[in-house]
This record gives structure tokens, C-alpha cells and sequence, in this order.
């Protein structure tokens, strides 16, 4: 019981799928929106989206900020093939590990789902020193990463996958330099019924990455709703300070301090 697995064709054809009709990615996405406010960002600039796939938070962010310029990077050509125009900006082929992007140049970055896909020896120290870069002072980091579950998930060499405690990500973001605004656990509740369906992956394929397990619903229904208004709940209550003690899902935003805050960033070991 595996899904697509990541960079393949169907991948990103099933995650195009799933941002388009699915409730767990439009509640994500009403959280990443309330994120965004809380950074009380102006009214133009340039968004960095790091690991865009197909382009559909570019596309949504375009939208509703038509003054900003959106820049998309991604590792893999099948999901950049089916990002759409956006109204200024456009996607590259690029990695987290080294941004095409000239240092305090950008205003906001957005980072969804791909700090657990990078190298297992310090990637994503590497990436997020590359955010802190390219960012310019004072400029917002918006991540979402994986939550390390109960029973704990071990690390898949085979494809790069590793799971966060919140101490552990908290560390990493201070040592890159940022200031941590706001971090913490959603997909508490809800979450739980995935462990059954996780746990049987693993038993039948032996590994801990299990590609996309989720399938695109074939139509809306009220449960849906419901289902995502808790999401959006659970993600208003961390963007308020709060800490949930469960959740299959980091949220953090973060800042880079102003010049008069800098501190050379510490070294995690």
C-alpha cells in the first residue's frame, strides 16, 4: 500500500489532483493565507516558493496579492511543466540546497512539504541557511514541514525522508539565523486516522516513505467542510502561540531579524 512516489510523473499528477479538490490542501492553504497576514506583508514584493511542484500556491498567492512578483523553484521538470502563467514572475528549475537568487533580495518565501525530502547529512541546514541568504531583513519565512508521529518513524536513506520533532526544527531555524515567530503541531485530531493506513505501508513495503497515500475525492461533501474547518481551527490556535502536544504537521513562521538584530547564526550538531 504505497502512493506515487516523489519527483515521478504521477506525483505530481496526483498533487495537482489533490490542491485542486482536495480539503486537507484548501485548509493548508487557509492557514498558509493567515500566516501571510500575521507577517503584515506590504502591499508589493517578491515571493520565493521553494519546492512549487505544479505551481499551485504560486498560482493562489498570485491571485490574491496581484502586486507581487512570484517566483517558483522546484528539482524536478514534471511538476514545472504544469505551472500556469502567473501574472509577473514565473518557476525555474533549481534546488533548495542553492538558490538562484541574489542575497537580501527577497520578501517572502514560502516552503511546503520539502525540508524532509533533502539530504539526511545536513540539508537542510543548508537550505535554510540558503533562505536565510536570500532573504532580505526583516523578510518572512513561511515553512511546513512533517511531524515526527507516535510510534516514532525512522529515517528512509532510500529516499531522503525524515521526520521533525519540534525541538529538533525549532533548533535548526534558530541556528540558520531566524527568529521563530510562531511554531507548532496541526493534523492533531484529524491525524490520527492516518497512523493505521501508515502503519500498514510500512509493514508491507518495510520502508518509511510511503509517497502520496491520499486520493483526490470525487466530489465535495459536508464532511469535507467539516473536516477542514477543524484544520483551520487547529492552525489558528498555533499562529496564536499556542503548542498542540500532537500533530502530523509543522507550521512555522519565521523572520529574518533587522539589521540592527543580526546575530551570526549558530551551528546546530
Amino acid at each position: 500500500m504505497t502512493g506515487p512516489a516523489i519527483f515521478t510523473p504521477a506525483y505530481y499528477e496526483r498533487m495537482r489532483a489533490l490542491e485542486v479538490a482536495g480539503w486537507w490542501n484548501a485548509a493548508m492553504r487557509d492557514i498558509l493565507a493567515r500566516a501571510i497576514a500575521g507577517a503584515h506583508i506590504p502591499s508589493s514584493g517578491l515571493l520565493l516558493d521553494i519546492g512549487c511542484g505544479s505551481g499551485a500556491t504560486l498560482e493562489w498567492f498570485s491571485e490574491r496579492h496581484p502586486g507581487w512578483q512570484c517566483l517558483g523553484v522546484d528539482v524536478a521538470w514534471e511538476g514545472l511543466l504544469a505551472v500556469p502563467p502567473l501574472r509577473s514572475g514565473g518557476a525555474a528549475r533549481a534546488s533548495a540546497l542553492a538558490l538562484p537568487v541574489r542575497s537580501a533580495s527577497v520578501d517572502l518565501i514560502v516552503s511546503q512539504d520539502v525540508l524532509q525530502h533533502l539530504p539526511l547529512e545536513s540539508g537542510d541546514l543548508t537550505a535554510l541557511a540558503e533562505m536565510r541568504r536570500v532573504l532580505k531583513p526583516g523578510g518572512t519565512l513561511v515553512l511546513r514541514t512533517n511531524a515526527q508521529p507516535v510510534p516514532r518513524t525512522p529515517d528512509d536513506a532510500e529516499y531522503q525522508f525524515h521526520r521533525y520533532a519540534t525541538g529538533e526544527l525549532r533548533r535548526k531555524l534558530i541556528s540558520a539565523g531566524f527568529v521563530v515567530e510562531r511554531l507548532g503541531r496541526v493534523n492533531a485530531v484529524l491525524g490520527l486516522a492516518e497512523i493505521p493506513r501508515e502503519r500498514k505501508a510500512f509493514r508491507e513495503s518495510g520502508r518509511a516513505y510511503h509517497g502520496i497515500l491520499a486520493v483526490p475525492p470525487r466530489a465535495r461533501t459536508r464532511l469535507d467542510a467539516v473536516k477542514r474547518w477543524w484544520l483551520l481551527i487547529e492552525g489558528r490556535l498555533v499562529l496564536r502561540g499556542w503548542s498542540l502536544p500532537l500533530g502530523r504537521t509543522h507550521i512555522a513562521r519565521c523572520r529574518v531579524p533587522e539589521s540592527a538584530e543580526r546575530q551570526a547564526p549558530r551551528v546546530v550538531a
